[in-house]
């Protein structure tokens, strides 16, 4: 259900960011005070971390400042002058398996796609430009729980073959950052439908030859109408297409409200998906979700017991978005030449993921439950 505010009645945004980041910022990497070593972001420490020697940073991430809403409709209109890519050296490859195209440090070598663990990896360069995001979530949950709760998670699987439980899929553990657009609306619904009454009359009837009676239902159709108004607040649309989309939709939201302006070192370590569900089509998605949902909203004011031949005529208005990464640890692994995915929400720990089913334990499963009825039946006779 859609986050916001809503009234009814029943009758019968800015410039798009700050200045343009300078190239030292843009190629800058954040070093260790004790030996210089690259430091990475540690969701644990809540910090960055040097991965050689342990020494904790003491540089200051952006965690307060305002966070703009853009005007959807003037961007669409004009994306030129916008700040684009994150605001960092990085390198961009795409997969030819999933299509997903990551972006990492140069000092990383990218052996297998982080989401489908193919190794038909490929230099991607593009003349469009990302968008940069102006806002994230940043990674919250630490790998070593995360690598708990997916042993936890693994063992819970009771149908999934014992080999999958027995090898050491964590290795494969990935942190990601995941491009998500943020759309809010005023939406004013205007409505029109024929309303039902239930009511009741005695019919007689003959069974077994004896009269009986019985109590029939009819309905009484009237004409309704009214208006309902909608506020939609941060509607999320992944941009990603290299996590399996029903996956993501069971360890959603990110709380977005949640968010804090975008810094690179919050990056720093993990690997960020370049969004391939660009503005336009994003927009339209969660235009129709919303048509959708007051569509849903207006059926409910529908006075009576029912109602039929519903009709909507809607306005949008006050439409504006934001460009969010939102931090995901992934899991791909293959087994018997089929490709799975676990997924974990980087913020709240939610988990979910696809295993593969042990025929022998279903079988197995299912003749104790025949046994365990016939048993039942003898007893009950």
């Amino acid at each position: 259900m859609a986050r916001g505010r809503a009234s009814a009645r029943v009758d019968g945004a800015g410039a798009w960011g700050a200045a343009p980041v300078s190239e030292i910022q843009a190629s800058s990497k954040f070093a260790c005070p004790a030996c210089g070593a690259e430091a990475i972001w540690n969701p644990g420490k809540n910090a960055l971390v040097c991965a050689f020697c342990g020494t904790q940073s003491a540089s200051a991430l952006k965690v307060e400042g305002g966070i703009i809403e853009h005007d959807l409709k003037q961007t669409l209109a004009s994306l030129k002058g916008r700040e684009m890519g994150f605001a960092r050296a990085a390198i961009e490859v795409k997969c030819q398996s999933c299509q997903a195209i990551s972006s990492f440090e140069p000092n990383r070598v990218a052996q297998n796609c982080e989401f489908c663990g193919s190794a038909s990896l490929v230099p991607y360069e593009e003349v469009n430009e990302v968008l940069r995001p102006e806002s994230l979530l940043p990674m919250k949950v630490a790998e070593s729980k995360v690598r708990e709760d997916m042993r936890r998670w693994y063992r819970s699987r009771w149908f999934a073959p014992n080999a999958l439980g027995e090898r050491a899929m964590t290795d494969t553990l990935r942190g990601l950052y995941l491009p998500y657009w943020t759309f809010d609306a005023r939406v004013h619904a205007a409505w029109w439908a024929e309303s039902g009454t239930y009511y009741y009359t005695t019919e007689s009837y003959t069974e077994n030859g004896q009269r009986r009676t019985r109590q029939v239902q009819h309905t009484r159709w009237s004409p309704a109408s009214g208006e309902l108004d909608h506020f939609f607040d941060d509607e999320l649309i992944c941009g990603s297409r290299g996590v399996h989309p029903k996956l993501l939709r069971q360890v959603e939201p990110f709380p977005t409200r949640e968010a804090v302006p975008y810094d690179p070192g919050y990056l720093a370590g993990f690997v960020v998906e370049r969004y391939q569900v660009d503005l336009g089509t994003a927009s339209q998605t969660s235009q129709s979700s919303m048509e959708q949902q007051m569509e849903t909203f207006c059926a409910q004011q529908v006075p009576g017991d029912t109602h039929r031949n519903l009709r909507t005529q809607q306005e949008h208005s006050g439409q504006t978005f934001k460009h969010v990464l939102a931090p995901l640890w992934l899991l791909t692994y293959v087994y018997r030449g089929k490709p799975f995915q676990v997924v974990v929400n980087g913020y709240t720990g939610k988990i979910a993921g696809e295993h593969p089913l042990s025929w022998v334990k279903i079988f197995f499963a299912a003749l104790a439950a025949i046994i365990a009825a016939i048993v039942v039946i003898s007893i009950s006779n």
